[in-house]
């Protein structure tokens, strides 16, 4: 099976803090940073694991900018 690519934007300076938190849930997703600069990510979701996943992303918009990104590699950049 494979895992499901979801593209974010975040605050940069809070990308390790995300990388830690999706990783400590073992086994659920990895974290991928795509550009550091525009705080792009991409988040690999293991199969079956979507909604977990989606509960610790809408906990983290509380406290830091995240936000979907459907298209992280916009033809001309």
């Amino acid at each position: 099976m494979k895992t499901i690519k979801k593209y974010f934007r975040i605050d940069r300076r809070e990308i390790c803090f995300l990388k830690f938190i999706i990783e400590a849930y073992d086994g659920i997703a990895v974290l991928t940073t795509i550009d550091p600069a525009k705080g792009i990510v991409v988040i690999n979701i293991a199969p079956g694991c979507e909604e977990e996943v989606e509960m610790i992303i809408k906990d983290l918009e509380k406290n830091i900018m995240i936000e979907a990104v459907s298209n992280p590699f916009p033809i001309g950049n």
